[in-house]
């Protein structure tokens, strides 16, 4: 499970150019930096408003899970020394950025047993008008890196009358980038592991795929095997009060995309009398346990997928034929040629294009309908002129990997994060033939190889510590949940989900295509979130904003 609500797309196709994450940014407004899961659209929408029925809510698969319980009000003797620490700034970064370094317990159950380093960044309110406190940020993951998103986006791109009013604050979550990152593979191990054939035809690639997660595994436990026990989202979530009372805030106001949102509802759920203005952009829901969440988000891409092969088939420069049902096919066929015998990159490693880093490359460009001409193009020159540099490009960005051929922390504090939140969807490759029909199903295109990625939580070298559970947080201030009706990595369906869940929650749709929805050229979901944040006027539930 990966929903970041950005992965740099490299507007040069050529793996081998400018590091995309110096173009990390999302919305094109704000100058538009790029994106790793969404490159922001440009898209004029308009709004409607209106109660949803109850038909339009379908029940959670998981409505049976049990609801994650309020924390005391009043803070443990043995957190006080946290709770009262004081933050010591420092310039940082680009212009007008600074950072500190704030404890936090390893194990809250053990404060006193050791204690984690946490990389805290901010730029004050610019004014005019009264300052009205913190507003920290998350892109999601997870494993995404809040203080570069704050750095290169949203410290300079949210919309100036938020900034004046607000410090803009990010802190990377435990086990990632600045703090205390979990490390698991070199840079080589890295592109070894990202060509792991993960639709294996027989037991020999079965093996190796295993061996593969295996291998990832014990590079993660071996790095920092105690700080593995203490990555979940839940420590994450209590990370972030101790933070809320070290800026001074009596209250958390908080934007969190994507896998931001499971974290801010977390908190919502732990601490609801602490909850100020919370925006949950791109929801997921807490209640589903690891399979289901897996079968729904490859669904997800499924729909995503649909979408780009109807506008594909309209494009003249599209490789992938004249008819939208023929897309899924022909894009599948060309999978299997390069299983078969990958086509070169120019890539300077050596690498060449296989199925795996052309599906992943394809994965990426389904964040953001800003992506697919990108997608063409990459399309065109694999399969018109075998060259795969595009693709290769790509994936590159979705795993974050910069030309010098090093990889952020990112997708091992993804691993490591979710393989302690969850129980793992499966035990053996057996479990995952057996779900085979499913994800085929979920999607044509897709099913097979994310199936098999949701293999790798049952290597992992430490066990999960939570559970699904519902988030109801009852007592808290209005919060704000928003949904993309097409949303890839995080499907409208869990919007509607987490909504019914939360006891103060009010539904905002957007009706369109990508990966989350405020700050990618909506002046109705813009303005709406905005007159929320900076007012404290909450939307009225079931608020519509559209494309047109």
């Amino acid at each position: 499970m990966y929903t970041r609500r950005s992965p740099a797309l490299s507007p040069d196709p050529s793996p081998r150019g400018q590091d995309p994450r110096s173009h990390r940014s999302t919305p094109r407004r704000a100058g538009a930096v790029g994106a790793l899961l969404t490159v922001a659209a440009l898209l004029v929408s308009a709004c409607t408003s209106g109660e949803p029925t109850k038909a339009t809510k379908p029940r959670s698969p998981a409505a049976g899970a049990a609801a994650l319980a309020a924390l005391p009000r009043s803070t443990p003797a043995p957190l006080a020394p946290y709770y009262g620490q004081k933050l010591t700034w420092r310039n940082c970064g680009a212009p007008g950025f600074q950072c500190a370094t704030m404890r936090a317990p390893l194990d809250y159950a053990k404060p006193d047993a050791g204690s984690i380093r946490l990389a805290v960044a901010r730029k004050k309110a610019t004014g005019p008008g009264r300052r009205l406190g913190s507003l920290l940020v998350n892109p999601g993951g997870p494993g995404g890196s809040a203080i570069g998103y704050l750095q290169q986006y949203a410290g300079i791109g949210y919309p100036a009358d938020v900034r004046a009013r607000y410090d803009m604050v990010a802190v990377d979550p435990r086990g990632v980038a600045r703090s205390q990152p979990v490390e698991c593979l070199d840079g080589r191990e890295m592109d070894r592991y990202t060509q792991t054939d993960f639709t294996p035809d027989d037991e020999k690639e079965t093996g190796e795929l295993v061996a593969a997660y295996k291998r990832f595994a014990e590079g993660c436990g071996a790095d920092a095997p105690g700080l593995l026990r203490h990555v979940s989202t839940t420590e994450a979530a209590r990370d972030m009060d101790v933070v809320r009372a070290a800026l001074g805030d009596e209250r958390l106001t908080f934007v969190g995309a994507s896998y931001g949102t499971f974290l801010g509802a977390t908190y919502a759920g732990l601490f609801p009398d602490r909850v100020g203005r919370l925006v949950l952009d791109g929801a997921m829901d807490p209640s589903l346990p690891a399979l289901r969440m897996n079968l729904d988000q490859t669904a997800g891409f499924e729909t995503a997928f649909q979408a780009f092969a109807r506008d594909c088939v309209r494009q003249p420069d599209c490789p992938l034929g004249t008819k939208a049902a023929d897309v899924g096919k022909k894009l599948k066929a060309f999978f299997r040629k390069l299983d078969a015998r990958p086509i070169p990159t120019g890539d300077a490693d050596g690498r060449k294009l296989g199925e795996s880093l052309a599906t992943t490359g394809v994965i990426a460009a389904m964040y953001d309908e800003g992506a697919w001409s990108q997608l063409r193009d990459a399309l065109s020159a694999a399969m018109r002129e075998n060259d795969g540099a595009g693709l290769l490009g790509l994936s590159d960005s979705y795993f974050e990997r910069d030309a010098d051929g090093r990889y952020t922390n990112l997708m091992f504090a993804n691993a490591a994060v979710n393989c302690l939140d969850l129980p793992a969807a499966f035990a053996t490759p057996d479990d995952v033939r057996k779900s085979l029909p499913a994800f085929e199903k979920a999607s044509p295109v897709f099913g097979e190889g994310l199936a098999w990625a949701t293999l790798n939580c049952a290597y992992w070298p430490v066990a999960p510590t939570g559970e699904p559970r519902r988030i109801v947080a009852e007592g808290a201030s209005p919060i704000v949940v928003v949904g993309t009706t097409r949303d890839p990595a995080t499907p409208y369906r869990w919007a509607q989900a987490l909504t019914r869940q939360l006891s103060s929650a009010r539904l905002l749709t957007y009706d369109g295509d990508g990966h989350t929805a405020y700050g990618r050229g909506s002046a109705c979901i813009d303005d709406t979130i905005n007159a929320y944040l900076l007012r404290g006027t909450p939307p009225r539930d079931g608020k519509r904003c559209s494309s047109t």
